[in-house]
């Protein structure tokens, strides 16, 4: 599958950058968890649109890792074997996880506390003795690392042979599944809400969000079966990307009406049976489905071509991933005497981390010891 391999490794390229554009983002005034914030979030415009980008995102692009994590999943696991497949995604997933949790995020922290006047071999050392793992952005990691572990489980347990690794095309979902699978996730996320509400973690892992992201590695699992990415088509796709325009609509709509026209009490997206809260909940699929939708058509008929510049930013981009916190922290806080507005400064420091991480990257993918785990 060289064609298909081509436009999805740069599908990771572009949501690569997109999550330290996301990270950047609440650096400078949206909403959401990260190490350090120049700007909390606010009425102004830059802060709205910064929170319009970051919410988003937040509907659709980690998912969409999950999605194209899941899609190579079957593949990996016939050919290798369960032994050797959980080998390699232990590490591929669990060594960068704990390097972040023991290492890359107390100095992260760190970094920011030194910023502010402490010690930063304190705040290293206090970490450390109060046992403090900071997971950050491989979160991603981790979760992936329970998906592969339950894929394989539920492989076993099926009895499906690993040697019936043949794919059987078979037509691409029509609409109506669409929408419906859009609605039963939006309920799942909307349940799951109602006991651990968006913003609160669970063994380092935001479980509010976690309806569409187990629907979608599993989705994709069947896709690569079924051969459904190379079967996609605008026709099968255009409705939900009509569905998702508009929703995205409605959510500048939604959170004007929240903010001027409702108590606090009736305006709380994150959790329980307020409107909001229910509006939310379906938002997310209705828009990840139409933007996952896009981007695959879009890079598959227009990214889908040899390249020389591609294949070296797709090579780092999961070491980019796991290095950018440390990164991003250390330019934003060299910009903060920079008084430039919001959206400038966003700009400017996303667009150097990016830059950074890729050429920071380039060694660690050709240390012997690094390159079969980054």
């Amino acid at each position: 599958m060289p064609e298909r391999e081509l436009y999805i490794d740069r599908l990771r390229v572009v949501m690569t950058a997109l999550v330290i554009l996301h990270h950047t983002a609440l650096t400078y005034g949206a909403i959401g968890g990260w190490f350090w914030r120049e700007l909390p979030p606010s009425a102004t415009p830059a802060s709205r649109l910064l929170i319009l980008f970051c919410t988003t995102n937040q509907a659709y692009f980690m998912g969409f890792f999950f999605l194209l994590a899941g899609y190579f999943t079957p593949l990996s696991l016939e050919r290798k074997g369960y032994a050797r497949f959980l080998w390699d995604r232990f590490l591929r997933l669990g060594i960068p996880l704990l390097a972040f949790g023991l290492f890359l995020g107390p100095l992260t922290a760190a970094i920011v506390e030194a910023f502010a006047g402490h010690s930063f071999w304190a705040t290293f050392v206090w970490l450390w003795n109060h046992k403090q793992f900071i997971n950050g952005p491989l979160w991603f990691a981790q979760a992936l690392l329970i998906f592969s572990l339950a894929y394989c489980l539920w492989r076993k347990l099926a009895g499906a042979p690993l040697t019936q690794s043949e794919r059987t095309p078979k037509p691409v979902p029509s609409n109506i599944w669409w929408f419906l699978s859009a609605v039963a996730v939006g309920a799942g996320a909307l349940l799951i809400r109602q006991f651990v509400p968006v913003g609160v973690n669970v063994w380092g892992l935001q479980l509010a969000y976690f309806s569409s992201y187990i629907f979608l590695f599993a989705i994709a699992i069947a896709a690569w079966r079924f051969d459904w990415l190379s079967q996609l088509t605008w026709k099968n796709a255009r409705l939900s990307i009509l569905r998702a325009t508009l929703f995205w609509i409605g959510m500048p709509v939604a959170t004007y009406f929240a903010t001027t026209h409702s108590d606090s009490g009736k305006s709380n997206f994150s959790g329980g049976l307020s409107w909001s809260a229910i509006f939310y909940a379906f938002w997310e699929p209705f828009v990840a489905w139409g933007l996952i939708a896009a981007w695959l058509l879009a890079f598959r008929k227009w990214q889908n071509q040899p390249s020389n510049l591609w294949p070296w930013l797709s090579r780092r981009a999961y070491a980019v991933y796991i290095i950018h916190p440390p990164v991003l922290v250390l330019i934003s806080l060299l910009l903060h005497g920079w008084s430039a507005p919001a959206l400038i400064k966003f700009a400017v420091t996303g667009s150097l981390t990016i830059v950074a991480c890729w050429l920071l990257s380039d060694p660690l993918v050709r240390l012997p010891a690094l390159r079969r785990i980054v």
